[in-house]
């Protein structure tokens, strides 16, 4: 499982410690609340753009959501 499949469960996570629903990060975001359902369960995967919005909205630099995302990855990997 690479990052990218982690990008998803990450944005949830941040978004559960932010105790925000997904309208509201979609609202922050400038992004469909239905998207954000599709990202968090790993339907699709953003784009850069889309990305940075979120880590935006989240108040987390890109390249430490990006950092999670590989993290979670080579964890897994070594587990």
């Amino acid at each position: 499982m690479g990052p990218t499949a982690n990008f998803g469960p990450v944005v949830r996570s941040l978004r559960r410690r932010q105790r925000w629903s997904q309208e509201r990060l979609a609202e922050l975001a400038d992004l469909d609340r239905t998207y954000i359902g599709e990202i968090e369960r790993g339907d699709v995967t953003p784009s850069l753009l889309t990305a940075q919005k979120l880590a935006i909205a989240l108040q987390t630099p890109l390249s430490a959501l990006i950092a999670c995302c590989e993290h979670d990855a080579s964890s897994a990997l070594h587990s």
